[in-house]
């Protein structure tokens, strides 16, 4: 099972790497309207259990009712790191207006580590790699990190990106929320 996760991520990694070639460079990118999505994908996404830096288990359904910024992003990923500060920026400007969530495809010892040494103003969860298949739904087809989704107070998808996001298109964002 280990090799087959190793082989889809080695594909996963070479699609964004394409990606990013074919975007001329540019490491940011703005956010775009998710696909439409289904209940089911949302009490998915909400039901997703994770850890917190602690070990202990918990779901998203935590924050439902809260405008979300769920940044999925893995430890090894030197753009998913590049973007933190971004958030971390952004999280301390709309904080009591604004949930910013960091949902590693690692597990709980190595996001934990990593907060240690870098840290960050907004919750680092761990789900492990299984966390990443619930963003399928809502437009990140090649399960690549870093991969961001902002969902409104109601829970509806509001914009996605597949690359490190832009601090304006997600100022320009949560300032309509």
């Amino acid at each position: 099972m280990k090799r087959w996760w190793l082989a889809v991520l080695m594909v996963t990694v070479a699609v964004a790497t394409l990606w990013f070639a074919r975007s001329g460079g540019d490491p940011h990118v703005p956010l775009s309207s998710p696909p439409q999505v289904s209940p089911a994908d949302l009490t998915a996404l909400y039901g997703a259990m994770v850890r917190d830096l602690d070990g202990r288990e918990q779901t998203l359904d935590r924050w439902r009712g809260e405008i979300l910024v769920l940044n999925f992003w893995a430890t090894w990923c030197t753009p998913c790191r590049e973007e933190m500060p971004i958030l971390s920026e952004l999280a301390e400007r709309y904080r009591g207006r604004v949930q910013f969530l960091g949902i590693a495809a690692d597990d709980a010892d190595k996001v934990r580590d990593y907060a240690r040494a870098v840290p960050v103003s907004y919750p680092l969860l761990a789900g492990g790699e299984e966390v990443i298949k619930l963003t399928r739904p809502f437009g990140n087809l090649p399960l690549a990190v870093p991969f961001t989704i902002v969902l409104d107070r109601s829970g509806e998808p509001r914009a996605a990106a597949l690359g490190r996001v832009t601090r304006a298109a997600l100022v320009e964002l949560l300032d309509q929320l």
